[in-house]
């Protein structure tokens, strides 16, 4: 099937919705290689996080953020993509995921705010159909709160996909966060390096097998002794800083060095760089990784 632009997206779906699949099964797929990788991430909406810094709104337009995907992927260095079915399906329509490792989004049911919040439902990918369509692994946030009963139905869920997975011989991409409420309700994520380590400990453990379960870790102080915690390929997270791009890029290098290391997810602040210049913000990550290689 040929590509198509974001203009024709709906009336492709509207008149012919059984290209997705052939589309699907006609990619031209990649192996997931020896070194470091840059894996640009786009789930965010699908759990009401539209947020980027001070825009509340910032990802709200479909048509907006593909073209910003589109830029990403068009990079060289760029290895592929992480999002949930809608957004996957549309950039697959666009030819952009040729010779990409694609990732499903499975579990984004824990809607930002919510009281449910942390029970977080897997509402997306599940490993049959990341099987099926040929995607490469498949991700899970996996938030840990000590008083919170959601969390035991997280873990369980989390646990018996990465058993799936691990047993499909494909990519178990695990995303903790030891996390609390605070007295209005909103969860935060604790980012101080003794929880990281518990979160990873924790995450680790999960499922039947962890011979393809990779860890998807926030950036903090004490890198080396968090990536000490574990064995297991860390891909990096670069969550939305509010720090300058410097400290941020620097922040990144400095986490890549480190042996557990396998590279880099990066959304919000690549696709919505402070000073608007996509390509840019994605040549740096590109040149970070390819240095870490």
């Amino acid at each position: 099937m040929s590509a198509i632009g974001v203009r024709d997206l709906t009336r492709v779906r509207r008149e012919s919705p059984e290209s997705v699949d052939r589309a699907w099964a006609e990619r031209g797929r990649r192996t997931l290689g020896t070194g470091q990788l840059l894996v640009v991430a786009a789930d965010h909406p699908a759990r009401g996080a539209l947020g980027v810094r001070q825009d509340a709104m910032a990802m709200a337009s479909r048509s907006d953020l593909l073209e910003r995907m589109a830029v990403a992927l068009s990079r060289p260095g760029v290895d592929g993509v992480l999002g949930t079915a809608d957004i996957l399906e549309d950039l697959l329509l666009m030819g952009l995921l040729e010779d990409k490792l694609v990732f499903g989004s499975m579990n984004r049911g824990g809607l930002q705010g919510a009281s449910f919040e942390l029970d977080d439902r897997f509402t997306g990918y599940d490993p049959d159909q990341i099987v099926a369509k040929g995607l490469d692994g498949g991700k899970m946030l996996t938030r840990i709160g000590l008083d919170d009963d959601g969390t035991a139905e997280t873990l369980e869920a989390s646990a018996q996909a990465i058993s799936a997975l691990n047993d499909a011989r494909l990519v178990a991409m695990c995303e903790p966060f030891w996390s609390v409420r605070s007295g209005s309700g909103r969860v935060a994520n604790l980012l101080d390096p003794d929880s990281v380590i518990k979160s990873i400990h924790v995450a680790a453990g999960l499922g039947s097998s962890s011979a393809y379960t990779w860890l998807k870790l926030p950036v903090v102080e004490e890198m080396e002794r968090v990536l000490d915690a574990t064995t297991l390929p860390c891909l990096l997270l670069g969550g939305d800083p509010r720090v300058s791009p410097e400290e941020t890029y620097a922040s990144w290098g400095a986490a890549l060095a480190a042996p557990a290391a396998a590279g880099l997810v990066v959304g919000r602040a690549l696709l919505y760089p402070q000073d608007g210049d996509v390509a840019a913000a994605v040549d740096v990550a590109a040149d970070l990784v390819r240095r870490s290689r």
